[in-house]
């Protein structure tokens, strides 16, 4: 291969990759195109047509959920017809294809491409199972050797896996660039699988979603009953299995079944994809999933129905009656899945029947697709969402359960039984020996730093270079009173850098409103008052402080309001961010109001926006688009890897400092004014009701009326609890707390 090309791929591959040109606009291609655009790359997105492209791509930004972090950055997309500008990949570092997965096409494509590409580009396909070396016959020396699959998860903008596959003539020096260059620049998890039919994804993945069909109609168990076995139970998405497979398409999973089948003769197992009847059933009907919403749910108005695998007819769903489940769920995973084993149950009888197998068949597959049993498990774990895949759940399994024979009773594992995994450790099928496990500290979570001091609400844990990272404890991050109390002692006297975050996957829902329930019952405003001042003060002290919160997940409320005090936010992409106290009619009480004004004093407009996103409760879809609304700084950062959280923000930490306060600024121009206009017009449309309206009137006083930050703190508070003892506002917070949306009253 070209020294001087190996030299530019690990030299600046990582870095100088700026644009891309990505072929089909297709699903996956479209969906590409969003991801790298959100990433700030800019993207030439090619079709057949210019006119086929646009068509493509319109569909694409109205898809939901949303490829893009907000509509806007659509724009970034370049629309381009391989007809009238194939020459223009030239210009492209990465020339990504994503065209139909069918040999011939791609590899005309591929011919049509190459005298257009510049000779320091990478060239990927997304496949998801052809055969990589089949892919590149016929092709120059030059093109093979920086040529790799790159298969992307659907969608490239919520599922963090990629599968790397080289072919025996990719430079090893290139597949090192592009696999650094993914991870970092891309934000994705790669895994390096061979060059096998389905790769590992496929190849395990889907076997494993037509086995548990498999063994349901065996055993003659309802779709309800498998999904609440093979969901959260299992450590698995809510989507378990059935769900997941509409999600897939029907239609879709019979392609990749039938490509297996042909090209997998001497796999014993393959012929599981060809047993299943109520897949090919619903095909033969057009019920091919939630694209065209029925698949083995079916969505008839705001009913959901279930399909029956033994009447072959759609009927009401029934709550399945699986008591161990309920008994067993707050256990840990191998507790759960041990005790669940042994069930003399439908339970017990579909893991015997279905997980033991799929773990056999797993270990069987592993050194032919993978390059380890870690590769192998965490295909699963960031492709599919599984707490623990094949190779851990064997050993939480035990050889007890002959995990380690196949399905005709031969022995799979070493002469003497060996845990997979052991001391943090990872068994080589081949040779027998335990060899290290791959890990790179970036993508450490929270729970891998040791605690150090343990209060009674929030853990301390050590993340090194002098960096303490503050996680809270309470149920969804709440910030309740005492949070709130041992926090500010804990910080008081400290001058240490911190990262502020929670140990549950969510920052934080809010401030708690079963304790202001608590204290309007009791008539107690003096206690309400005593919380807001603590509340806030908190804040004040968090300013002055070296401390970055990291924040995940929800971030609303009173535990956003905690988080924006901080001197830097880092959020992490897929977060929910905003102050949507008006949604249990009130406003924010914790310095929210207060800060929100002083981001948005810089123009009229933006104090109208402002107060209308307060008074909407609006929050954001992503980190990006609560930039939009101001809940976040051009000085806070969005970390798009969502593995990266806890690095990025101990980065962030050791060189944060504490920012001045803004001074307050009278407000110039006829905002009042404004603020009316934009809530007679929200309210004619039917989004403001007349009490949205009064929420809407005590923000506008503070925004408006109030000349100094000390007496707007005040303002808010006093405001809030004018707020919470009125009949609306006391039936919107009830009304959350039972059922977990808002009230419109």
């Amino acid at each position: 291969m070209n020294s001087d090309f190996v030299e530019h791929a690990l030299g600046q591959y990582p870095s100088e990759v700026k644009r891309v040109a990505v072929i089909g606009a297709g699903t996956m291609g479209s969906g590409i195109a969003a991801h790298l655009a959100n990433l700030g790359f800019h993207v030439m997105l090619f079709d057949r047509t210019r006119r086929d492209c646009e068509e493509s791509f319109h569909r694409a930004k109205h898809i939901r959920p949303p490829h893009f972090y907000v509509p806007s950055t659509a724009a970034a997309v370049e629309i381009l017809g391989i007809d009238t500008d194939i020459e223009r990949v030239r210009e492209a570092d990465w020339v990504c294809e994503a065209i139909v997965e069918r040999l011939d096409v791609k590899q005309a494509l591929f011919e049509q491409i190459e005298p257009h590409l510049r000779p320091d580009a990478f060239i990927t396909t997304n496949t998801s199972g052809l055969q990589l070396a089949l892919l590149a016959e016929g092709r120059s020396d030059s093109f093979r050797s920086r040529f790799v699959g790159s298969h992307f998860f659907n969608p490239p903008r919520y599922l963090k896996l990629m599968e790397l596959i080289p072919t025996d003539q990719t430079d090893p020096a290139v597949l090192r660039a592009v696999e650094t260059f993914l991870e970092d620049k891309v934000a994705k998890r790669v895994v390096v699988a061979k060059d096998t039919p389905g790769f590992i994804a496929n190849r395990f993945g889907m076997w494993s979603m037509y086995y548990a069909v498999a063994i349901a109609e065996k055993l003659q168990l309802s779709v309800e009953e498998v999904d609440a076995i093979t969901g959260s139970f299992l450590g698995r998405p809510k989507s378990a299995s059935f769900r997941l497979n509409d999600l897939v398409g029907l239609d879709v999973m019979e392609d990749i079944a039938a490509n297996l089948v042909t090209r997998c003769p001497e796999d014993p197992h393959v012929g599981v994809f060809d047993t299943v009847k109520s897949i090919k059933h619903l095909i033969a009907q057009g019920a091919i999933g939630q694209k065209v919403t029925k698949g083995f749910y079916r969505k008839d108005g705001k009913e959901i129905l279930v399909y029956d695998m033994r009447t072959q007819a759609y009927r009401q769903r029934l709550e399945p009656e699986l008591p161990i489940l309920d008994e067993l769920k707050k256990l840990p995973l191998r507790e759960r899945i041990a005790k669940a084993i042994e069930s003399k149950d439908k339970v017990g009888d579909f893991l015997r029947h279905y997980l033991i197998p799929s773990v056999q068949y797993g270990i069987t597959l592993q050194q032919e697709v993978s390059h380890s049993i870690s590769d192998f498990d965490n295909i699963m774990k960031w492709g599919f969402g599984w707490e623990a895949g094949p190779f851990e759940l064997a050993d939480m399994i035990g050889e007890d359960r002959v995990v380690c024979r196949d399905f005709s009773g031969t022995w799979l594992c070493p002469s003497e039984y060996k845990d997979f995994y052991r001391d943090g450790q990872q068994l080589d099928q081949e040779s027998g020996a335990y060899r290290a496990i791959p890990s790179r500290p970036e993508y450490k979570a929270l729970h891998d730093f040791p605690i150090v001091e343990a209060a009674q609400n929030f853990n301390v844990r050590d993340l090194g270079d002098g960096v303490l990272a503050i996680g809270t404890t309470t149920k969804l991050g709440v910030f309740t009173p005492d949070l709130i109390n041992e926090l500010t002692a804990f910080l008081r006297d400290r001058e240490d850098r911190f990262v502020l975050t929670s140990e549950s996957p969510q920052f934080s829902v809010g401030f708690d409103l079963k304790f202001l329930v608590g204290r309007i019952d009791e008539g107690d405003a003096a206690g309400i008052d005593e919380a807001l001042i603590a509340l806030q003060s908190l804040g004040e002290l968090l300013e002055t402080k070296r401390v970055v919160s990291a924040v995940r997940g929800y971030c609303l409320g009173g535990g956003f309001e905690v988080a924006m005090s901080c001197p830097q936010v880092v959020a992490l992409a897929e977060s929910t961010i905003g102050l949507p106290e008006a949604k249990v009619g009130l406003i924010p009480g914790g310095r929210g109001v207060v800060l929100s004004r002083l981001r948005n004093q810089h123009s009229a407009q933006s104090l109208v926006d402002s107060v209308m996103s307060l008074t909407l409760g609006t929050v954001s879809t992503s980190a990006d688009h609560a930039r939009q609304f101001g809940y976040l700084r051009e000085t806070d950062l969005t970390c798009y890897h969502p593995d990266m959280l806890i690095w990025k923000a101990k980065q962030a930490a050791l060189t944060v400092e504490p920012l001045p306060r803004p001074e307050w600024k009278t407000v110039v121009g006829p905002v009042t004014g404004m603020i009316d206009r934009a809530q007679q017009e929200l309210i004619s449309k039917g989004d403001l009701t007349k009490y949205d309206e009064t929420i809407g009137d005590q923000l506008k006083a503070i925004y408006t009326k109030v000349d100094s930050y000390e007496l707007a703190v005040h303002q808010e508070r006093a405001r809030f609890l004018e707020l919470v003892t009125n009949l609306p506002t006391v039936q919107r917070i009830k009304h959350m707390l039972e059922f977990g949306k808002p009230l419109r009253n």
